[in-house]
């Protein structure tokens, strides 16, 4: 796996593997079950990953959403290509809700909404923290029948 999928985590984070990507949760949750949808590939450009990731992006997506949808209910997603400070290719999927969600004793806000995400504030989880919620969007991933 390339550098940016293992400061994301990985291979704790893991939710979902498929050909040409690795579906992460992403350890500082902007809102609850901000993901990252990261290419396995070197690349450090988009244009760079081969046509077949780009078809199966279309089927990353639409497990992406069908299982935040059933987990979160959330009301906007946000795919969002930085790559300022992590090189090769990824996004970070930021569910969007105009109140807050909870899980377990936390709250989650979206702090940005209606505009445009907060990434500066996140709720930082602790490791048994983030291996449960691992464990429980993973559960949502292992239902969907799209990949």
């Amino acid at each position: 796996m390339n550098p940016t999928i293992k400061k994301f985590g990985y291979p704790g984070t893991l939710l979902r593997e498929l050909q040409h990507w690795v579906i992460l949760l992403r350890p500082a949750q902007v809102t609850l079950g901000s993901l990252v949808l990261a290419a396995k590939s070197d690349a450090s450009a988009f244009h760079q990953l081969p046509s077949e990731a780009f078809a199966e992006m279309a089927d990353a997506v639409s497990t992406i959403e069908t299982a935040l949808a059933d987990f979160t209910a959330y009301e906007r997603i946000n795919y969002l290509m930085l790559m300022m400070v992590d090189p090769n290719v990824h996004f970070h999927v930021i569910p969007r809700y105009a109140t807050s969600r909870r899980w377990g004793e936390i709250d989650f806000a979206d702090a940005g909404w209606p505009g445009v995400p907060r990434l500066d504030v996140a709720v930082n989880l602790d490791a048994r923290q983030l291996q449960a919620l691992v464990s429980q969007i993973a559960s949502k991933f292992r239902y969907s029948t799209t990949v």
